[in-house]
């Protein structure tokens, strides 16, 4: 019986791969990438050759029967990875992960990179309990999902993309109110990694007059959440 092994993979600098990631990428009879180039760039780098295939969210429902199939028929070790971070944590993975353990496949998930970790301690906001909500629903769902937060006691995370940073945030200043501590964390480990904390309504204004660039990840405090101490800061 073969493996499926989930890699986790740089969500910036390509320092941040474990040791043991490496050697499953360079043992495996081949690797299911979210985006062959941009995993190619990081195989490059590390001078691995393992034969790489698409497995993205438009074509997951066709490539995963035969890729359960192919694991059990003939005992290949797969390594699954994402652009960035670990697959299936709001990136394509889990309905493979899924039906590989309905047949019986041995699944493998190694510990390692992650945004929404360093963002929650960074953040200096309370991380010994949270929830993490990835990419609320752009439209459908969405209104509906912030009022079952609000009364939330746990820090909450999200994951955004820079065009609707300043939306967002005014969304959240609606439902949890603008004085609720949050924190914004973007490019992670990457050259300009910025870290900003402050309430709702200092964050707007900071991103309505400074253009969001990069990719975020947006914390806000639940309802036992005590206030920062200073204005918005940054690192």
């Amino acid at each position: 019986m073969g493996i499926l092994y989930v890699v986790p993979t740089p969500v910036g600098n390509l320092e941040d791969i474990t040791m043991r990631a490496l050697r499953i990428l360079r043992e495996a009879d081949f690797i299911l990438a979210e985006d062959t180039r941009t995993t190619g760039n990081l195989l490059k780098h590390y001078e691995i050759h393992a034969p790489m295939y698409s497995h993205h969210k438009f074509n997951e429902h066709q490539t995963v029967g035969h890729t359960v199939e192919r694991i059990m028929a003939s005992g290949t070790h797969v390594a699954l990875v994402s652009d960035a971070g670990t697959p299936s944590i709001s990136d394509p993975g889990f309905l493979l992960v899924r039906e590989a353990v309905r047949a019986g496949v041995e699944v493998i998930c190694l510990p390692g990179a992650t945004a929404f970790v360093p963002a929650l301690v960074s953040s200096s906001l309370p991380s010994e309990r949270f929830v993490f909500e990835g990419f609320l629903p752009q439209k459908k769902g969405r209104q509906t999902r912030l009022k079952q937060l609000q009364e939330e006691p746990r820090t909450m995370i999200f994951y955004e993309s820079p065009y609707r940073v300043v939306k967002t945030l005014t969304q959240f200043a609606e439902y949890f109110g603008a004085e609720r501590p949050a924190a914004t964390v973007r490019e992670i480990s990457k050259l300009h990694e910025e870290c900003l904390r402050g309430t709702l309504a200092e964050l707007i204004a900071h991103f309505t007059k400074t253009e969001p660039r990069g990719e975020f990840v947006l914390l806000v405090g639940g309802t036992d959440c005590q206030p920062f101490t200073n204005t918005i800061t940054n690192e």
